[in-house]
């Protein structure tokens, strides 16, 4: 029977329960927890260094005001990169691959910045939607553009986190199919384009770190537009 490459992207289940619950939670259950000991062990010491250099890079550009929102955007980020590299393992199931979560992870995120925008300085975040010295005749056209493109901030996104991951885990499985399907034939190019799918699975556990940040890059960016 010929499986679908797509396959790897549908939700599991067992027994008619979906298991993506448990996918989603098994990440903080990873996370080291701080010893009772005075001295803390190199994976927390390095966990912790991290953490404070990307909320330190994060924060910097935004006021006293936007610092509330520290913990959650380091928070997510952990979370995504954690989710995003346990997908690359085999037999495992990438729930970041999936548009709904993705939007439920932006979509509310991205709200909260527009009404914190709305609440404490509504004339600037209405000012975002008409650049300054734009021609009067012009001045109805921008105004549609602008908010047709805030309103697509949340699908931008969501769509590029799941796009990068689902073209990366395709790509994986399609050089690893033809190295199976190369072995028996031409050995001397199956070894070669292992070697090209390690490569590429380096690549992928960059992309799956770089999207993560960049998700919560962009968020910290809206945040900075309406604080």
């Amino acid at each position: 029977m010929m499986v679908s490459f797509f396959d790897q992207f549908a939700s599991p289940s067992f027994l008619g329960i979906p298991l993506i619950a448990i996918a989603i939670a098994l990440p903080w259950v990873l996370f080291p927890t701080p010893p009772s000991r005075w001295m803390n062990s190199r994976l927390i010491t390095v966990q912790t260094w991290l953490m404070n250099r990307f909320t330190n890079q994060l924060m910097m550009p935004l006021n006293v005001g936007g610092h509330k929102w520290a913990l959650l955007l380091a928070s997510l980020m952990m979370f995504l990169i954690t989710i995003n590299m346990l997908g690359l393992l085999p037999y495992t199931f990438t729930p970041t691959t999936q548009l709904s979560l993705n939007m439920g992870f932006a979509v509310p995120l991205w709200l909260a910045t527009v009404i914190i925008g709305m609440r404490n300085q509504p004339t600037v975040a209405l000012g975002h939607l008409l650049p300054e010295g734009t021609p009067v005749p012009l001045i109805p056209v921008l105004i549609i553009i602008e908010t047709i493109s805030l309103f697509i901030r949340p699908l931008a996104l969501g769509v590029r986190l799941t796009a990068n991951l689902t073209a990366g885990h395709l790509l994986i499985q399609l050089i690893a199919t033809a190295v199976f399907v190369l072995m028996p034939m031409m050995p001397a190019v199956a070894i070669l384009t292992a070697a090209v799918l390690l490569l590429l699975t380096l690549l992928e556990v960059a992309v799956a770190m770089i999207q993560a940040y960049v998700f919560v890059l962009l968020l910290s960016l809206y945040l900075q537009e309406n604080i």
